[in-house]
């Protein structure tokens, strides 16, 4: 009969003990608190929550709705930024938008400011356009123009979309800049 040598088996105890061992040193799990504990790399003893289940970021600014008192043409100018926008920004938010008004027939020339922020002012005085009473630019009305101010720099003009807002780039959240306010005409 062949005898089996002890030196695997000793090898076996010797490698679970050491798994055990740096599981145990790394951190511990407990059931009842459903957090983590471990030691961090200072020596301190500290705990993370278990996360279960995945939770995905629910929208919070529904679809923007067309309103049906204002100029169909606007919704137009909205496509047409919307399609000719581009990822990310080419620092010309107010030559895309000046364009799809014009493209919509939205306006009848080609608006004359060069700045964004002076936009208002031209789109009020020249082309009828009203000042709305809404500040939430997650409420403005498909179609709308938003115009934004900032201290240093030539401001930012964007249109909103059903599906967010556009420019030059399209994006799904507004312009962080102080909003001067939202345009728009029946």
């Amino acid at each position: 009969m062949r005898k089996i040598s002890p030196l695997p088996s000793y090898f076996t105890v010797i490698a679970v003990s050491g798994l055990l061992s740096a599981t145990a040193a790394h951190g511990q799990m407990v059931e009842s608190a459903k957090r983590f504990v471990f030691k961090s790399a200072d020596g301190k003893t500290d705990s993370a929550e278990i996360v279960t289940t995945y939770a995905p970021k629910r929208i919070v600014h529904a679809v923007a709705k067309a309103d049906p008192s204002i100029n169909p043409k606007l919704t137009r100018a909205a496509s047409i930024a919307e399609e000719r926008a581009h990822a990310h920004s080419r620092e010309q938010c107010w030559h895309y938008v000046k364009q799809a008004l014009l493209a919509s027939g939205a306006v009848s020339s080609y608006p004359k400011t060069v700045n964004a922020k002076d936009a208002a002012k031209e789109l009020v005085g020249t082309y009828g356009f009203k000042k709305l009473p809404v500040r939430d630019p997650y409420k403005a009305p498909v179609g709308s123009v938003l115009v934004y101010n900032n201290k240093k720099g030539a401001g930012h003009v964007e249109i909103r979309t059903k599906s967010g807002f556009a420019s030059d780039f399209r994006s799904k959240v507004p312009s962080p800049r102080p909003l001067i306010g939202i345009y728009s005409k029946s």
